[in-house]
């Protein structure tokens, strides 16, 4: 691979003035290129990095024609992606029915989504209400009474769509889960992509989420956590879009100097308007959608605000402001808030839509008679509607029973175990005799059929070591890009600690699994070796990183029976029990 020095350099956020020798310029670079010696290259260079494109001598190698390589390069920003895609969509397609059971949580969001998407609310199901729905193939009476539910609509709308389309069974229930866990790994290619410059490690960022056991699991399961990611995955794209173009408007009212080249330039900088931006409004709307699909989406929102402002600081300094935080305090913020705070909270309440038109005389959504009967007489009756007072008193229950949820479960964990993989949770299990459900007639014992959410561990492994490193480049070498991955990964699971009593579970990572892919790509491409090195360099750094890549790759087709549920011999099942705390 060949690449221009501003594409690596991890300094191209920093004001000319800035980009001088320093002790932790000096360290070791582990793959990446310094800038080069000479005067300062067009800014616009460190504005917008060129992305990088395979060397002449890779097309030589191959036997392809100047022509025909031209027209791959072109094409390869989106077909790369899609051949992933393509992959991941066949891996979470495949039997997507199986098993023909309710497994795990689809028992509250499978019957929850049938009911929002016909009634506007949950109801209360009866006892044997899973068997009846899969023996009937769905044909069951909708029942009428109001539950009450502690996660807010838009995942359980966006499960009851695949409903509609599909019926009332497990391929219905699971597919939008499915649809969205095969975009999630589109979105995470095309974001590698922005984020490196690189087609090469956007493709294996969107490699490594589709083979990775947990984002499996939770593509072909019902539960909300899965859709909460898709939104953040997407919001977060929308961000990095919104970065480049923030900066090609910029760049381009740089004044040019007699050569042509742009050159930094205070006034400009420090008073240029990025008022319209509308893949920023596009984000606040996707994280209406996250908030609106779980609470914990509020983590990101205020990560992401933050994180898009700092982006904002370092595309003024780089243009050459003298004072660039009062700039984006006078500039951006104002703008940046309202793209984001209000359209979410504003999509949010919007979310509710389906209960605050549902009847208010106790034959409505769940507590939506509160304001009319419990809450009368209210010093607050006067100035809010009724449906705003009983939708604010529901929050409220919610939120205590939230933060208050401490009973004990079986599969239950500390945020603390997360990252090394400690603690999984059993979707499905059991135990077929020889001859039945998959299990082999010479078995000779039970079989083991297993729905297991555990993240592939040689990739989770491999990633905490990538966070590590990831950590030393945002805080010694201040990279732009391992502060976004350490945003999205701290938003994601930091706030955890706060509710360590709490009844948590480990799939609640899969929101931040395509950070952690993004971690593990960005330590590979420092492994591989940075642009310019010798050959040795080169064959001695793609070696390791290729064994790494199958390793990964081998370890999830290992495990691929407890993803998918297929029955194995008791013996191969406990093969696979590498940690006690798995069983």
């Amino acid at each position: 691979m060949t690449s221009t020095a501003s594409s690596t350099d991890p300094r191209q956020d920093l004001a000319p003035h800035d980009q001088r020798p320093s002790w932790q310029w000096r360290l070791r670079r582990f793959g990446y290129a310094a800038a080069p010696a000479g005067p300062a290259s067009d800014v616009r260079d460190r504005l917008l990095p060129p992305y990088t494109r395979p060397g002449p001598r890779l097309w030589a190698a191959l036997g392809v024609p100047h022509t025909l390589a031209d027209r791959l390069e072109r094409w390869s920003g989106w077909g790369g992606p899609l051949l992933v895609t393509l992959l991941a969509g066949v891996l979470r397609f495949w039997h997507l029915g199986s098993p023909k059971a309710v497994i795990f949580d689809e028992t509250y969001y499978a019957k929850d989504a049938w009911a929002i998407v016909h009634r506007g609310f949950e109801v209360n199901w009866d006892k044997n209400a899973n068997d009846l729905i899969l023996n009937t193939g769905g044909h069951v009476t909708l029942p009428s009474d109001a539950a009450y539910v502690v996660h807010p609509p838009v995942g359980k709308y966006v499960i009851g769509l695949g409903e509609l389309m599909f019926g009332f069974n497990p391929f219905g229930w699971r597919f939008m889960t499915a649809l969205l866990g095969t975009l999630s790994v589109l979105i995470l290619c095309r974001v590698g992509r922005r984020l490196f410059r690189s087609t090469f490690l956007g493709c294996l960022a969107g490699t490594l989420m589709a083979v990775d056991g947990l984002a499996f699991v939770m593509s072909r399961t019902s539960l909300l956590d899965g859709v909460l990611m898709f939104f953040v995955l997407a919001a977060f794209a929308c961000l990095l879009i919104d970065r480049d173009q923030a900066r090609a408007r910029l760049a381009a009212a740089l004044p040019a100097d007699a050569d042509g080249r742009v050159r930094p330039d205070a006034r400009t900088a420090d008073t240029f308007w990025l008022m319209w931006r509308p893949w920023r409004w596009l984000a606040g709307l996707l994280l209406g959608l996250a908030i609106g699909t779980k609470w914990n989406g509020l983590f990101f929102l205020v990560a992401f605000g933050v994180m898009t402002v700092l982006w904002d600081v370092g595309t003024r300094k780089v243009a050459g402001a003298g004072r660039p935080y009062v700039a984006v305090l006078k500039y951006d913020v104002g703008f940046a808030f309202l793209a984001t705070v209000p359209v979410a909270l504003l999509t949010y309440l919007l979310s509710w839509t389906g209960w605050i038109l549902s009847p208010a005389d106790g034959t409505g959504g769940y507590f939506r008679n509160w304001a009319a009967t419990d809450g009368r007489g209210s010093h607050w009756s006067r100035l809010m509607p009724d449906w705003w007072r009983s939708l604010w008193h529901y929050e409220h229950e919610v939120y205590k029973f939230n933060v208050g949820l401490s009973s004990p479960h079986t599969y239950q964990s500390n945020p603390w175990s997360w990252i090394v993989d400690a603690r999984p949770v059993s979707y499905f299990y059991e135990s077929p005799s020889p001859g039945t459900a998959g299990c082999p007639a010479d078995a000779g014992e039970k079989c083991a059929r297993e729905v297991l959410a555990i993240g592939t561990p040689v990739l989770w492994w491999a990633a905490c070591a990538a966070l590590v490193y990831v950590l030393w480049r945002w805080f010694f070498r201040r990279d732009w890009r391992a502060g976004a991955i350490a945003c999205g990964v701290a938003a994601g699971w930091l706030p955890w600690f706060n509710y360590q009593e709490r009844t948590i579970f480990f799939f609640y990572t899969i929101v931040f699994v395509p950070f952690l892919c993004l971690a593990v790509t960005m330590l590979i491409g420092a492994i591989i070796g940075p642009p310019g090195s010798t050959d040795t360099r080169r064959v001695i750094g793609t070696t390791g990183a290729g064994v790494l890549v199958l390793l990964i790759a081998w370890n999830f087709i290992y495990f691929w029976p407890l993803y998918t549920g297929t029955a194995i011999p008791m013996d191969q099942w406990r093969s696979r029990m590498w940690l006690d705390t798995w069983v």
